[in-house]
Order: structure tokens, then C-alpha cells, then sequence
């Protein structure tokens, strides 16, 4: 008989700090950043399961207050309350999803979906009408970053290189070169890349002009790290990743001013060390920094209130 899980809910902090009311996982966020120390390095008996019940989730994103989580075993993309864990399918027809961009469009807001099985870009309104393709032929999607309001970036892991897409579905090459590259953000004028196939290039980052073109060639950002996958920007200012040691998945964190010139592993800052099997595929924070989180093989999703205190 499967264990019975036990959800906790996630409440909402009664007056939370001034902050962003969407977290993408490629926010821009204010240049001003000053060191916000955790209470401590946070381990699995820290983390609170909210729900059980998507039988293999994926990627997960959360937006006004609910998560959206693509499950690989069904094939649907549902959406769950990010509080009491209740869950209601949004649509069929995304196969297997590690990333999300959302965006507001009218009264409701739309969902870009790089779908790694079928090698296309998704496109889902909350309508729940059948998911669009924008563009086939990629090649292994894994990571989607905004680039401006007629472009998306999406990785591309099987062939090492990150496409400019438009909304109207032409595709080029933006920049190629990685190593398997997984999750992308863009934050205050830097593309930063998780490099999945290198420790030693396990994140890297690249300069964009004021017109979203590169400046340069990727350069190190984080080093040695095994099989980062997931990247999220909080809204404290610092750059979350999860990746593995050994069998094991954990969530670390850098500031990006300190890691201007490349950081070294023994520079990351441990946030949660986990019992979960690598990878974590799902990452993503509320606004006032409760952060969610699941492994790719089992079907819960924890939650972790980071700064308990505010």
C-alpha cells in the first residue's frame, strides 16, 4: 500500500514585503541588492508536503497563487492552489513541459510551453482550449526565457544551442555551444544558462545589449556542479538552481554581483538539502518567498517558507 501523504497548507505571510505579484523564473528585479541571509541551510525535514496527487510532475511555475505543473504521465497540464493543494486540470495535450512563461493577456493570462517530447513550443490560454503549437522541428526544449515583446529564447538540450522564436513561430539560432543546456533566465541584462551535460560549465552567462543581442560568448558563472537543471530568480535578488550530489537533489543559491568574475561550488550557499532523487525538475518561489519544489519520480510537491520570520 502507498504511504498516505499528509498535505500542510502554504499560507500566505499576512503582510509580506513590497514585491513583484508574478515571479517568472526570468524576472527583472531591482539593481539594488543587499545580503539577506537565510536563518540556516534547510534540510527534508524542513520541507512540508502540499499535495500528492499529480502522478509525475514536471516543470511547475507559480503565478497568482496557484502552481501550474506539467504531469509527464498523463499529459496534462494542471493547476494547483499553492495554499490548500487543491487541484483542477487546466488542459490535455502537454506531454512533458520542464519550463513555463506566463504572461497576463486581457482578464485571464496565456502559458508558453516548451514541450520537450514533442518538440514543439505550446502555447495555452486559461480558456483551456487545446494547446497551439507556435513552432515544431526544436530539438529536446527544455528552458524559456522572455526576451522582449516579439521574441522567446528556448534551449535547446539535445543540440546545444538556445533559439530566438517569435510570437508568430520563426525560429533562428540566438547562441550555440552549450552543454545540454536546461534552464535559461534573463536578469538584469545577463542570460544565464544551466549547462545539465558539465559540472565544470555548470551555469554560465551572457551579456545582452539594451536590444536583447548577445555581447559576448557565455561566460562562467558557476562551476562545478552536478546536473544543474532547474533556474528561478527570486525576488530577494539572488539566483536559485537546483542540481545533484550524488543521488541526492539540492537547491543552492549565489548572489550575482559576487560571482561577477565566476564562483566555484565551495562558493554556493546550500538553501535546501534534500532526500529527493535528482533531479528536481520543479523550482519556483511565490513573491514572498515560500519556495515549492518536486523530483521528477515522485508525485508530491513540498513547500518551504525560506524566510519564516518576515
Amino acid at each position: 500500500m502507498a504511504q498516505e501523504i499528509t498535505a500542510t497548507p502554504a499560507p500566505t505571510k499576512t503582510a509580506p514585503a513590497p514585491m513583484l505579484s508574478t515571479l517568472q523564473p526570468t524576472e527583472t528585479l531591482s539593481s539594488s541588492w543587499t545580503p539577506r541571509p537565510l536563518p540556516r541551510a534547510y534540510t527534508q525535514d524542513d520541507l512540508q508536503v502540499l499535495v500528492g496527487n499529480v502522478q509525475r510532475p514536471n516543470g511547475m511555475l507559480w503565478y497568482e497563487g496557484n502552481l501550474y505543473t506539467a504531469c509527464n504521465g498523463d499529459f496534462t497540464l494542471y493547476e494547483v492552489n499553492a495554499v490548500t493543494g487543491q487541484t483542477r486540470t487546466l488542459v490535455y495535450g502537454i506531454q512533458n513541459a520542464h519550463t513555463f512563461w506566463v504572461e497576463p493577456s486581457g482578464s485571464s493570462f496565456d502559458l508558453w510551453i516548451p514541450d520537450f517530447d514533442t518538440n514543439r513550443l505550446m502555447r495555452v490560454n486559461q480558456a483551456r482550449q487545446t494547446p497551439r503549437p507556435v513552432v515544431s522541428n526544436l530539438n529536446g526544449p527544455w528552458g524559456i526565457a522572455k526576451l522582449d515583446d516579439e521574441h522567446f529564447l528556448v534551449s535547446n538540450i539535445r543540440s546545444n544551442d538556445i533559439l530566438r522564436i517569435r510570437r508568430t513561430g520563426e525560429a533562428e539560432v540566438f547562441l550555440d555551444g552549450f552543454r545540454a543546456p536546461a534552464g535559461i533566465a534573463i536578469h538584469e541584462g545577463f542570460l544565464y544558462v544551466v549547462n545539465n551535460g558539465s559540472a565544470r560549465r555548470a551555469l554560465e552567462r551572457v551579456q545582452l545589449s539594451a536590444d536583447g543581442q548577445p555581447l559576448s560568448d557565455p561566460q562562467p558563472f558557476v562551476s562545478g556542479l552536478q546536473s544543474a537543471s532547474s533556474i528561478a530568480i527570486g525576488s530577494d535578488g539572488y539566483i536559485y538552481f537546483t542540481y545533484s550530489l550524488g543521488a541526492r537533489g539540492i537547491v543552492g543559491r549565489v548572489a550575482p554581483s559576487n560571482c561577477a568574475d565566476g564562483c566555484s561550488n565551495e562558493q554556493v550557499e546550500t538553501v535546501v538539502f534534500t532526500d529527493l532523487q535528482a533531479p528536481l525538475a520543479g523550482l519556483t518561489f511565490s513573491p514572498d518567498m515560500r519556495l515549492f519544489v518536486h523530483t521528477i519520480f515522485r508525485p508530491e510537491i513540498y513547500w518551504l517558507d525560506l524566510y519564516p520570520d518576515d
